[in-house]
């Protein structure tokens, strides 16, 4: 039976919540704009949901259309709709990623009043910090989460390569809640240290001499697949944990193949491989339950396939089974899921 789905990573539901939290405080209707994400605001009520990358691209563009904010009102100043585009014309003209990042964040401090983000450089390390300049909310904490996450896409699409993270930093919010349901760790694939004072990342220093490559050509293509292509384009293919689910995916209707069988396949001990896991914080259990959450998620969002096709694509001998499984990792069953898809009426 073959497999259909690319089954990319999923996205929890708390950054749903984090994300609309501008839109709240402005009055918006909050559950019709998720609605034209193709998210159902039904999803809100259970903490362990997830909703495909996909909608999670589509409702950044429906709150930047709503709020006409490229911070999608999180700030307490909205950041002028185009301004992003236009930060970007001027970066492909410099000639390397640090010439880069100087220009563009002293760009981003004429048009932000609520932090302040800076570069700096101390011995072989080169860090990109943001102070906030008062209290830090949890739309605030967001906003300047998801400035450094874009900040990232963005200088990796520069030089068209990943940069690798030596720490990722976060200043700890108001919301508790919020710090610890954050996908970090997952999205820039580096070790996250949540009580930091400022938030940003830290990498070696030399990569602030790569050149950036980037045209007006390739800036056009960007701007046509932003802001999607940067939640995958430049996630660490050559990880363990993503070459395990690269594997397991393919064996995802049947058994799966054992951890011993994995290691052979990439030439490794178990107990190496075991400690690669763990070096990425990741638990084999977990990336195969991680995988079939995913891949499930995927299928449900199409209406070609009822629940028993899916269960059995997913290695499911009964859907009762699957039913069990679904309803554990995502805190609602599979059939209420896919009814949360189709708006009513």
């Amino acid at each position: 039976m073959p497999i259909t789905t690319v089954t990319r990573h999923t996205i929890a539901i708390q950054q749903v919540h984090q994300i609309t939290l501008g839109a709240r405080s402005r009055g918006l209707d909050v559950p019709a704009l998720l609605w034209r994400a193709g998210i159902s605001p039904a999803l809100l009520e259970s903490p362990l949901s997830r909703v495909t990358q996909a909608q999670y691209a589509a409702l950044i563009l429906v709150l930047r259309h709503a709020t006409r904010d490229e911070l999608w009102g999180l700030c307490s100043q909205p950041l002028p709709i185009g301004s992003f585009e236009q930060c970007v014309q001027l970066l492909i003209r410099r000639r390397t990623l640090g010439e880069a990042l100087a220009l563009g964040l002293r760009h981003c401090r004429l048009l932000l009043s609520d932090f302040v983000p800076r570069l700096s450089v101390h011995g072989d390390t080169a860090s990109l910090a943001l102070t906030p300049r008062g209290p830090n909310t949890a739309s605030l904490a967001y906003a300047q989460r998801a400035f450094v996450f874009l900040a990232y896409g963005l200088a990796s699409w520069l030089v068209a390569r990943r940069i690798p993270l030596s720490a990722v930093d976060y200043r700890p919010s108001d919301d508790a809640a919020a710090d610890r349901s954050c996908d970090a760790v997952q999205l820039f694939q580096a070790p996250l240290n949540a009580s930091a004072p400022t938030t940003g990342w830290r990498f070696e220093r030399r990569w602030l001499a790569l050149p950036v490559v980037q045209n007006a050509q390739s800036l056009r293509e960007f701007m046509q697949q932003a802001p999607a292509s940067l939640l995958v384009k430049y996630r660490d293919q050559t990880s363990v944990t993503e070459s395990i689910r690269r594997i397991l995916r393919h064996h995802l209707a049947g058994e799966l193949p054992s951890l011993e069988a994995l290691g052979r396949q990439l030439a490794v001990t178990p107990q190496t491989l075991r400690r690669r896991l763990a070096d990425e914080g990741q638990g084999f259990r977990a990336i195969k339950d991680d995988l079939r959450r995913d891949a499930a998620i995927e299928y449900l969002a199409r209406q070609d396939f009822t629940l028993l096709e899916i269960a059995q694509r997913l290695g499911f001998s009964e859907a009762s089974t699957f039913h069990r499984a679904f309803k554990h990792w995502t805190g609602v069953a599979p059939g209420e899921y896919r009814q949360t898809r189709l708006r009513p009426g």
